[in-house]
């Protein structure tokens, strides 16, 4: 991640701690100790005079993406976030906590976390109580003294953690933020639900590693995105699990389980660790479905190249929600899915997985670039299982293409969503739709490179639209703009490449 120039003190790191609260605190309740130092006519109390340079001016309370502005937040870049949980029970608030690193691009006067729910206990800056307020989704943080352009300093925030607080969305997400299962929870942050799990510079562009630290009862085990490095048994039973992210990720992608787990180690292609987490119950019942894993993860790698990251797996969760979750390094797939049908339940692990390319390795700048991920996880989840006994990929894209038009009037263009309700069919078919033309249009060895040369070149950053039709065109040897814009933002489905006779829908008001 890149560091503010300047000299060593102003390249420090800045770290903001959230420590783990007190107890007692009743839930949604808004308790902030300290007070900002006063002057004696009221006003805060000087800080150290800034030697040169702007003078401290709040950090935006977002990034400015055009379908979520306020996700996200200006003045500082995150180096790192620590999370602590002590949970206790199902549907019961507990205490909570995180540290996050991070770096000031700006003097700030104060900064934004977003934050939503949960009972906020107290806030302090440097070890000093610090003012906090509440503004929607924002906790609005104002240190005593501002904080100079690229200086290290550590913020705490302890609050209770409320797991019987969600959100429902209308569309394939559903509802989202802390999902309960029959003896745990489980986490579905995607899209902006990390900040009902704690505070959060929320957006898919926006990524850190992450430590948790969760504390569960006798009986239950914990688990979160990447490696488990250590688990401590304290005197009365419970156990302290702590893990490691290994990778940066972004809020939306992290996963945090508790529950009745067997933990069902494997091996993928060239020795990748390969760790299913799963309830007791249903580890004879989705074990068929499971152990293919190895042969999606080489069949992806033939295409797209080498999985980019460290471990992989599969969360078998034990919820009646549909929704399958690309969280990075370790998918949540829904028991239904892994009960059923194998043509469905591979399309699922198969799309889930491909996300950990396009979506989690490549991470999409904006939201309305979201087409680059869901539209590349469809399109490989459809070619895997024409090739697997499935409905042939032609026919299905056929399909999509007909109804094309209605999803542009419905939904906006693929590159260009009319509204904040994301995940709908046109990121997904719609999108993959516009892969397939791509494919018809230069060819299958000439889209193979440049699906590579993709997720090679942009491995472990962040692109938008703008970079994949330049990246495409350059691959190819041709300015491929005029072709793949019409399909990305027009108002009308462009003619399929070598299909004539496929004719669009007309369009129902």
């Amino acid at each position: 991640m890149e560091i503010a120039k300047g000299s060593l003190s102003r390249r420090s790191v800045l770290t903001l701690t959230l420590g783990l609260a007190g107890t007692g605190a009743v839930a949604g309740a808004v308790i902030v100790t300290g007070m900002l130092p006063r002057g004696s006519d009221g006003s805060p109390a000087p800080g150290p005079a800034a030697s040169s340079g702007p003078a401290p001016a709040p950090g935006a309370p977002g990034i400015g993406d055009p379908l979520m502005p306020l996700a996200g937040n200006g003045g500082y870049t995150v180096r790192r976030y620590t999370l602590d949980f002590d949970w206790r029970a199902p549907r019961t608030p507990f205490e909570a906590g995180a540290t996050i690193s991070a770096t000031a691009t700006q003097a700030l006067s104060r900064f934004d976390l977003d934050f939503a729910g949960n009972a906020l206990h107290r806030v302090t800056v440097d070890g000093a109580p610090a003012a906090a307020r509440r503004d929607g989704d924002e906790l609005v943080v104002t240190p005593a003294r501002p904080i100079p352009r690229g200086t290290a300093f550590t913020v705490r925030v302890a609050y209770t953690a409320d797991p019987t607080q969600g959100r429902h969305r209308d569309d394939a997400i559903q509802d989202y933020g802390w999902v309960p299962t029959p003896d745990g929870t489980m986490v579905c942050a995607q899209p902006d639900g990390a900040r009902m799990i704690f505070p959060a510079n929320d957006h898919p562009s926006l990524r850190a590693p992450v430590t948790f630290h969760v504390t569960t009862p006798p009986g239950l085990s914990a688990v979160a995105n990447g490696r488990l490095t250590g688990t401590v048994r304290r005197p009365d039973g419970r156990t302290r699990w702590t893990y490691d992210s290994e990778h940066p990720i972004a809020p939306q992608l992290v996963q945090l389980a508790i529950g009745r787990f067997t933990f069902v180690d494997g091996r993928g292609p060239r020795g990748l660790p390969v760790r299913d987490v799963v309830p007791e119950h249903l580890v004879s019942d989705t074990e068929e479905y499971r152990s293919l894993t190895p042969d999606h993860l080489a069949w992806l790698e033939r295409r797209l190249g080498p999985y980019p990251f460290r471990r992989y797996g599969v969360l078998v969760g034990d919820t009646d929600l549909p929704v399958a979750l690309e969280t990075q390094s370790l998918s949540v797939v829904p028991r239904d899915d892994l009960l059923g049908d194998r043509v469905d339940a591979e399309r699922n692990l198969v799309h889930e997985l491909t996300h950990h390319w396009t979506g989690d390795s490549v991470a999409i700048e904006r939201w309305s670039d979201l087409w680059l991920s869901e539209g590349h996880a469809r399109f490989y989840e459809r070619l895997y299982s024409a090739e697997h006994g499935g409905v042939s990929l032609e026919s299905m894209m056929r399909a999509a293409y007909e109804q094309h038009d209605q999803w542009r009037h419905d939904e906006g263009a693929p590159a260009e969503p009319t509204d904040a309700t994301l995940f709908k069919v046109m990121r997904y078919d719609g999108s993959a739709l516009v892969l397939f033309a791509l494919r018809e249009k230069v060819g299958e060895e000439t889209f193979d490179r440049i699906e590579r040369t993709w997720v090679t070149e942009y491995r472990g950053r962040t692109a938008g639209t703008r970079d994949f039709i330049a990246l495409a065109s350059r691959v190819a040897g041709e300015d491929l703009t005029p072709f793949l814009k019409p399909w990305l933002y027009g108002p009308h489905t462009p003619p399929m490449p070598g299909h004539a006779d496929w004719q669009v829908d007309p369009v129902e008001e």
